[in-house]
């Protein structure tokens, strides 16, 4: 069955990783390495936008920028750019800007810092900085842009909070290490840094279970519910113990709160920002979700151009559209040109305004008329048509 929306993708270079190295912690063997490169030409020559990355995870966590760079060099001679989850986006965030615009400018291809943010209070206000960074890179013929969502929260698996070494290999060895007590001992050190000084925000209320796939009544709260339920003192001590023994039963997906808003609005004003919900598709009423799921555009246009004007209406439909079709050398679309694909909204610039919170993030937006994916109505007079034209979208390459 064909979906409603056009999908693309690029090659993900943990999932080529894992294929060829499987979760071990080390770098890749010269045959692995020219193995890797092969499936990153391989994917550019079906089709991929370019190389991505999450570095912050495993098992692209245990990679050097050295490994990154040359499949990043694959990639670029196809025309691909490269994309990054940046290893870290706390307390060294900076050294993590530096690297993705290394591997670009090293990669000979252009690189962007996919869902820009800045965690944890001890670097808010650190955009300034790493604007600058993006600034003076472009300044000197680097080809860096950046893409956001519109919240001070993000959203991710419980394990960000835990080391990398930690998760090394299978499922069974990281529960072995939680077992053992002086590992344990180790990796709750590092937890607790994290609930206090990265995405914990230093307050066991901002992290809050989205989706618990093994207790769904968890669904909707925080770490400091589960400790009052629970009858523990609300601190975060207390929640570096919860949060491995929830980790130990099988995690969750979460939000974390620990984002400032002057960082969010710096940064989207930003010439070569775009706007990228970083979301997924969920079925309606399935867990307590990021609204970025359902809200991210809407709630640029409503509450950052039309209620604040940060951006003005045009600007930020380009940061919507063309900035980041052309972004992927998608040339025909982004655009309302002659002989480019219908794939148009239209929408009403007064009303259009999210509805989805983090409360209640089950919630479509409001003021969007009508959609036509490839010139097919998806969406008329704010209903689905049940119509489903979309494509699979690839870059062809010689």
């Amino acid at each position: 069955t064909p979906p409603a929306v056009n999908f693309g993708t690029f090659v993900g270079h943990g999932t080529i990783r894992r294929k060829v190295l499987g979760n071990e912690n080390r770098p890749p063997t010269s045959d692995e390495m020219i193995t890797m490169k092969e499936m990153v030409a391989s994917a550019m020559q079906e089709g991929a936008f370019g190389l991505s990355s999450g570095l912050k995870y495993v098992p692209g966590a245990y990679a050097t920028t050295e490994e990154v760079i040359e499949l990043s060099r694959v990639a670029g001679l196809f025309g691909g750019i490269y994309i990054s989850h940046m290893r870290e986006e706390g307390l060294d965030l900076l050294k993590s800007v530096a690297e993705t615009i290394r591997i670009g400018e090293e990669g000979k291809l252009p690189t962007q810092l996919t869902h820009h943010k800045v965690v944890g209070a001890d670097m808010w206000g650190k955009s300034r900085q790493t604007l600058a960074m993006v600034d003076a890179a472009r300044a000197r013929g680097v080809d860096v842009s950046i893409d956001q969502y519109p919240y001070t929260a993000s959203s991710t698996s419980l394990s960000i909070l835990f080391p990398a070494w930690s998760l090394e290999g299978e499922k069974e060895d990281v529960l072995a290490r939680l077992k053992d007590p002086d590992t344990r001992a180790r990796i709750r050190k590092d937890v607790l840094f994290n609930l206090i000084h990265d995405r914990g925000g230093n307050n066991p209320a901002n992290v809050v279970v989205a989706r618990c796939t093994w207790d769904p009544s968890l669904n909707g709260k925080s770490l400091a519910d589960i400790l009052h339920d629970r009858g523990q003192p609300v601190s975060v001590d207390a929640a570096a113990d919860l949060a491995l023994d929830l980790q130990e039963r099988g995690g969750f997906s979460g939000i974390f709160h620990a984002m400032h808003e002057e960082d969010v609005r710096r940064i989207m004003q930003h010439p070569f920002t775009m706007i990228a919900s970083d979301g997924g598709i969920y079925a309606p009423g399935a867990g307590v979700p990021h609204p970025r799921n359902y809200g991210t555009f809407a709630r640029v246009l409503g509450h950052y151009v039309r209620a604040q004007g940060l951006l003005s209406f045009n600007e930020a439909i380009r940061k919507m559209t063309r900035l980041p079709a052309d972004r992927i050398n998608l040339t025909t679309r982004g655009r309302i040109d002659v002989g480019s694909k219908a794939d148009l909204a239209v929408l009403d610039p007064g009303a259009i305004r999210d509805l989805a919170t983090f409360a209640k993030p089950h919630q479509y937006a409001e003021g969007a008329h009508h959609v036509f994916v490839n010139g097919v109505a998806v969406l008329l007079n704010g209903e689905m048509t049940g119509n489903r034209p979309g494509q699979v979208l690839r870059v062809w390459r010689k």
